[in-house]
C-alpha cells in the first residue's frame, strides 16, 4: 500500500521538476548566452577536432604577407629603376641573324653576322645572344655586319654588380672572360654575383645581363678587380639578336652622372 502511494507520488511530482530544471536551465542559457553549453560542447569535442582551421588561417595569413612583400619590392624595384634611369619605354624589335664568319686572330674578338643595312642594322647597334650581351655592331654592309665581342681586350664598357650596385668599368680578356675594375676601394662583391650594364655604359643600355663573378682580388692597385665570366657563350655562338642602340639617348640619360671610363668600347 505505502510502496503504491509513493509512486503516484513521485509520478505526481516527475513532471513538474523535470519541467522546473527546464524552466531553469533556459533561463539560465539566455543570462550566459549559452557560454556555459559552449564549454562543454568544446570540451567533449575536443578530442575529435583538428587543427585545419587554425592551419588554415595562417596559411591563409602567411600568404597575404608574403604577397605585400612582394607588392612593395616590386615597387621599390621600380622606384630604383627610375632613379637610375633603367627605365625603358617598349622594347624595340630584335633583329635575329645567324653567325656567318669569325675573326681567325683570337687577339680580334670579331664574328659577322649575315645580316647588314638593308635588313636595317647601323654601326653602334646592341647585340645579344643566348644568356646576355655579346658585343656591338663597328660596320656594316648591305648583307653583313661586324661584330666587336665584349671578351676583346679593346672592348671596354659601364658595368655594375646588380647585388650591391657597386660600380666600375669592364675589359675583355679574351675568351669567355672579362676582367672589371671597381670604382669603389672597398666594393660589395662576392663569386656568384650577377653583372650587368649600367648608366656609366654610353655604348650600350643600363641594366643588360653580362655574366657573373668568378673571382674577386681585393689587394689589386689601383682598385679591386673581379674576373668576370660572360652569361652568353662567346666561343660557341651560332646566332644572335641585334637591337637598335641610340648613343644620344644614353648620354642624355646619364646626364648629372659621372661620365663613363676614358676609351670605354674602342
Amino acid at each position: 500500500m505505502l510502496k503504491n502511494t509513493l509512486r503516484r507520488w513521485w509520478d505526481l511530482r516527475l513532471p513538474i521538476a523535470l519541467l522546473g530544471l527546464a524552466v531553469t536551465a533556459a533561463w539560465g542559457v539566455r543570462q550566459t548566452q549559452g557560454a556555459p553549453l559552449f564549454e562543454v560542447y568544446n570540451w567533449v569535442t575536443r578530442p575529435f577536432q583538428t587543427n585545419g582551421s587554425g592551419q588554415e588561417q595562417l596559411i591563409s595569413a602567411r600568404t597575404q604577407e608574403l604577397q605585400a612583400q612582394l607588392l612593395e619590392s616590386e615597387t621599390q624595384n621600380q622606384k630604383l629603376k627610375e632613379l637610375l634611369g633603367y627605365v625603358s619605354a617598349k622594347k624595340p624589335k630584335g633583329i635575329v641573324a645567324p653567325i656567318v664568319g669569325r675573326s681567325a686572330d683570337h687577339w680580334w674578338q670579331q664574328v659577322t653576322l649575315g645580316r647588314g643595312s638593308n635588313d636595317g642594322i647601323k654601326a653602334d647597334f646592341t647585340v645579344m645572344g643566348p644568356g646576355g650581351l655579346v658585343g656591338r655592331v663597328i660596320s656594316v654592309t648591305p648583307n653583313t655586319s661586324l661584330v666587336l665581342l665584349a671578351s676583346d681586350p679593346t672592348s671596354q664598357l659601364g658595368v655594375g654588380i646588380t647585388r650591391s650596385r657597386n660600380m666600375g668599368f669592364m675589359r675583355g680578356k679574351g675568351g669567355n672572360q672579362a676582367v672589371m675594375e671597381f670604382f669603389d676601394n672597398a666594393p660589395n662583391v662576392k663569386p656568384g654575383d650577377v653583372v650587368s650594364t649600367s648608366t656609366f655604359s654610353q655604348l650600350f643600355p643600363a641594366g643588360l645581363p653580362v655574366g657573373k663573378v668568378i673571382s674577386v682580388d681585393m689587394n689589386k692597385t689601383p682598385a679591386p678587380e673581379a674576373l668576370i665570366e660572360f652569361s652568353a657563350p662567346m666561343s660557341s655562338l651560332e646566332w644572335a639578336v641585334v637591337y637598335p642602340h641610340s648613343k644620344e639617348a644614353e648620354q642624355k640619360a646619364s646626364q648629372g652622372q659621372s661620365s663613363a671610363p676614358e676609351g670605354e668600347a674602342k
